[in-house]
């Protein structure tokens, strides 16, 4: 397969608010709006793609029409974890599902979540731990 693109589309009855959520705290900007339907684009370099779809929708096929996102956990890589902790828990009051810590197999990281409930991991690698000084495989 020749992959030429590839995005998560989260399913999800609050198209609007989820698009304000990403937008406001996320920098994403919308490349096409409809109600059922809004594609996200990450503004600054390099530029990813996230898309919000009513499940209810005639697009959605008839066996999973109805179904909202359950399940899914959508991790963003920064520079300064404990920065953007500052400014999405402290500063915007979103709670901190998984306090701020630092593991063993390499992540300083810290879990919220959007309107939908789905789980937004914000993280900075960092170097790993004996325990899994090993697994890397790249």
């Amino acid at each position: 397969m020749n992959v030429t693109g590839f995005y998560t589309v989260i399913g999800t009855e609050r198209v609007g608010e989820s698009r304000d959520f990403y937008t406001g705290l996320f920098g994403f900007e919308p490349v096409f709006e409809a109600d059922w339907y809004v594609s996200l684009r990450l503004a600054s370099a390099p530029h990813f793609e996230l898309a919000l779809l009513d499940p209810s929708h005639p697009t959605v096929p008839a066996s999973h029409r109805g179904r909202p996102a359950q399940g899914l956990l959508l991790n963003f890589e920064v520079e300064d974890v404990d920065a953007e902790y500052r400014r999405l828990v402290e500063e915007a009051g979103l709670e901190a599902l998984l306090p701020l810590r630092s593991e063993e197999f390499g992540q300083r990281h810290f879990i919220v979540s959007d309107p939908n409930g789905v789980l937004i991991d914000v993280i900075t690698p960092i170097p790993f731990g004996e325990a899994f000084a090993g697994n890397a495989t790249a």
